[in-house]
């Protein structure tokens, strides 16, 4: 199974939305990082089965893809131990206070924040910006400041960076998207991904 990661996209998401797939004998996954557009690009020339998003397909007659959404999660924010306390009193106008850590905007989650931070009359101190979604949970852990990711993934941020919840923000969605192309024959794994995604429940194994 070859698939594309949109390289924004959190790694534990990936696994939990492919876990369907992962006791299947002799599988081999191929997993390919990279930005948006060049990944449907891939997904055009058949070099990929399918792209793991976090947005759907733009509409494109030609490019004959299709998305169907797999999961979502809403946005809470987490801190090292050292901004815990300050970030959690008065959030969410402590982020104006705290240092920031945020996805760059070539992630989708990006202009979602944005727009509630505007609409919250809230100028974030942002300390730093990461297309990784690893590298931002990573210096987050290291103390560089508060970060946003997932409610779904807030356990394992809590037992493997020391992150602490200190704020949600249930409006802010985080979507994942599994984009491929209609074709008349569908790779039997992308089939049984694509039920397992109706359930809605991938996200919270």
């Amino acid at each position: 199974l070859n698939l594309g990661i949109s390289d924004g996209i959190a790694k534990l998401a990936v696994h939990r939305l492919l876990t369907p797939v992962l006791d299947e004998p002799h599988l081999r996954l191929l997993c390919h990082e990279g930005e948006f557009q060049p990944l449907l690009g891939e997904l055009a020339l058949h070099k990929l089965d399918a792209v793991l998003a976090d947005r759907a397909a733009p509409p494109n007659p030609a490019l004959r893809t299709t998305s169907q959404l797999l999961g979502t999660s809403a946005i809470a924010w987490y801190a090292p131990p050292l901004w815990a306390e300050a970030a959690a009193t008065d959030f969410p106008h402590s982020l104006a206070v705290v240092p920031v850590l945020l996805p760059t905007d070539h992630a989708a989650m990006r202009a979602r924040i944005d727009h509630w931070l505007e609409r919250e009359r809230i100028r974030p101190r942002i300390a730093g910006e990461f297309e990784d979604s690893a590298l931002l949970s990573t210096f987050a852990a290291t103390g560089m400041g508060v970060m946003p990711a997932p409610v779904s993934l807030g356990e394992h941020l809590e037992h493997t960076h020391g992150l602490v919840q200190v704020g949600t923000t249930p409006d802010v969605q985080e979507q994942f998207h599994l984009i491929y192309s209609a074709r008349k024959v569908m790779h039997p794994l992308l089939t049984r991904l694509l039920e397992a995604g109706k359930s809605g429940t991938l996200l919270n194994q």
